[in-house]
């Protein structure tokens, strides 16, 4: 690794080596600035709470919240768990000290759902599942027996259509998507209710198709909304969670205005809106300012339904996703923080021979220290409130991600480090002060390194059932276990094979008999689909896996897989609803099926004792 953190190579996974290219890294350092000298690293310590280590020189301590502590040559053991700043008195470099928990908050010892939020239709949705929807499962699931409900992701698209389907490439992954807010629980209805009532008809009908029509249950939504928003003054409980969001808000609802006159990408707007900080920015928020308080209000209400479904029942676990659009709002908000000539994906596997590229532009590692991590503190904060757990797509990303300079092909990147585990001391400041637990999604070529530090700041792993030749007694204690996850086939889609015929029609797909046969080895043999579905989910919950998570498509039967990756027009990504609706769960024989078998499953399984001992 050089001094940018660019790798020398890198092992694929069936253990080859790759080294990186020379034309490789010189376009990614060139990304990174390196046109501007050498990169500019801000000194950065991590502790853990109550360590009380040396100092080299004697130093002025300030805490987070303001507060000096007089000079010292040791750090005193009861330093409150944050961000501070160390300030040698001979001069040198202000260090910034992040003093972590001794662990991440313990996840629960149980089983839940796993759900796509936008699948979760109910007779009451306007065309896409919705936060009350989200309510009314955690409620569900608590009262039989369940400790989660695990989600996709929350964050925003750009509120213009198209709508970007996938919840993993959103606008921004600071703020919520607005489509999932339930209309008829709003404040206000009543003082539009033969407006509501008319869209109300037009969107019950969108519950009805096929498939989730985003753009529709956008216009219906907006239209429901602003009618919502001239009918009443906001109440001051608004105006002070506005105030407390400050300037990334003001910036939100700019962006917001911005788009529905310019397009979601702002690396398509005129040159002199191209950067948040340009006087023509702060000139569209003063002319644009009903607007921006129209959208800061939306993320109000946003939050206000997703804390109480927090609050309902089952405890919610949600999802980070890895990146963000390079043409959307946390890309404009960060660009200077960021590697805009590059793109982060992943290498060539036995899944995507030809290798990944997201459309994700990657942070460079020595600015985003030089910020403090902001952007990631924002980020985390963002993503946990209303949460009991978070779960982080592609957790190794907090220590390298996989970047391929624009032009090139997947197979010509190459790792690029991050300082070790500093981002995921973040985490865990954050996760201690939301009291929330933390998975980190594990799979594939994770170094060693990575899963000792998830074990040291007790981070859950991830395990799947179809990727485990071990018997479910030798699953990972420290982990959440799962059949599959929203990008793999199904349980009936892989049993009958019904995946398999369709994904190689979508994309030709390799051979999915190994992945079968480990589904098999859970059940037995002469049993049909749905019996084959709850024996599986049985053996996975007598695993000593912290939490066993079932997926809603796989207790439902559901053929087809949420996503395929690699896929655009080929499948209907991220558009398929659950073939029943909320309120039908409790009828569907295979649900109850499911249900049954995860509890007598988890009643098996080491005890919570032996778990928390």
């Amino acid at each position: 690794m050089d001094a940018w953190g660019v790798a020398d190579g890198y092992a694929d996974w069936a253990g080859e080596w790759h080294a990186t290219p020379e034309p490789t890294r010189a376009a990614i350092r060139a990304a990174m600035g390196a046109a501007d000298g050498a990169p500019r690293w801000l000194p950065t310590w991590s502790v853990t709470e109550g360590e009380a280590p040396g100092l080299q020189s004697l130093c002025e301590l300030t805490l987070e919240d303001g507060t000096s502590l007089p000079p010292m040559n040791q750090l005193p053991p009861d330093l409150p768990i944050g961000y501070h700043a160390l300030r040698p008195l001979d001069g040198g470099p202000v260090t910034r000290l992040v003093v972590r928990p001794r662990a991440c908050p313990t996840a629960p010892f149980g089983w839940g759902w796993s759900v796509q939020l936008a699948s979760l239709r109910s007779r009451w949705s306007w065309g896409i599942g919705d936060l009350a929807d989200l309510r009314r499962l955690a409620q569900w699931t608590r009262r039989a027996g369940g400790v989660v409900v695990q989600l996709s992701p929350l964050h925003a698209p750009a509120p213009v259509t198209p709508v970007q389907a996938s919840p993993y490439y959103p606008s921004s992954r600071r703020w919520r998507n607005v489509l999932h807010l339930a209309v008829a629980e709003l404040p206000g209805v009543t003082l539009c209710a033969d407006r509501l009532a008319a869209l109300d008809r037009k969107a019950r009908a969108l519950t009805q198709a096929p498939l989730i029509e985003r753009d529709a249950v956008l216009a219906l939504k907006l239209d429901a909304l602003e009618a919502l928003f001239a009918a009443q003054a906001q109440p001051a409980a608004f105006h002070s969670w506005r105030a407390a969001q400050g300037a990334p808000l003001e910036l939100w609802g700019t962006y917001c205005a911005l788009a529905e006159q310019l397009g979601a990408a702002w690396t398509a707007w005129p040159q002199r809106l191209r950067h948040p900080a340009a006087s023509a920015v702060a000139d569209a928020t003063r002319e644009r300012a009903d607007r921006v308080t129209f959208h800061a209000w939306c993320q109000w209400l946003a939050e206000e339904e997703l804390l109480a479904a927090g609050r309902a029942g089952a405890g919610l676990l949600g999802d980070l996703a890895v990146g963000f659009d390079a043409g959307g709002f946390d890309a404009w908000h960060d660009q200077d923080l960021l590697a805009l000539g590059c793109r982060v994906g992943a290498p060539p596997d036995e899944f995507a021979p030809d290798g990944q590229e997201w459309g994700i532009p990657p942070y460079v590692p020595w600015k985003l220290r030089q910020a403090e991590y902001q952007p990631l503190v924002e980020t985390i904060r963002s993503a946990l409130r209303g949460m009991r757990g978070l779960r982080i797509d592609h957790v190794m990303g907090l220590s390298r991600l996989y970047w391929i300079p624009v032009g090139m092909s997947p197979a010509e990147g190459t790792y690029v480090n991050h300082t070790p585990y500093e981002m995921m001391d973040i985490v865990a400041v954050e996760a201690h002060r939301a009291g929330a637990f933390v998975v980190g999604e594990d799979l594939g070529t994770v170094e060693p390194e990575l899963r000792e530090a998830m074990r040291e700041r007790n981070v859950l792993g991830t395990v799947l059932a179809i990727f485990e030749d071990d018997p479910p007694e030798r699953y990972r204690a420290a982990a959440v276990a799962a059949l599959s996850t929203h990008d793999l086939p199904t349980a009936a889609g892989l049993l009958t094979g019904a995946d398999e015929a369709a994904t190689a029609r979508a994309r030709g797909l390799v051979d999915q008999s190994i992945l079968r046969t480990r589904l098999t080895a859970l059940t037995t043999d002469t049993c049909g689909v749905r019996r084959a579905t709850a024996l599986a989910y049985g053996a996975l919950a007598s695993a000593p896996s912290r939490l066993a998570v079932a997926s809603l498509d796989d207790a439902l039967g559901t053929l087809q897989r949420p996503n395929l990756p690699g896929t655009v027009d080929e499948w209907p990504n991220w558009r398929l609803p659950l073939p029943a609706a909320l309120e039908d769960l409790d009828g569907q024989r295979q649900v109850q099926e499911v249900m049954a078998a995860l509890q007598r499953g988890r009643a098996a399984a080491p005890s919570r004792d032996a778990h928390d001992g």
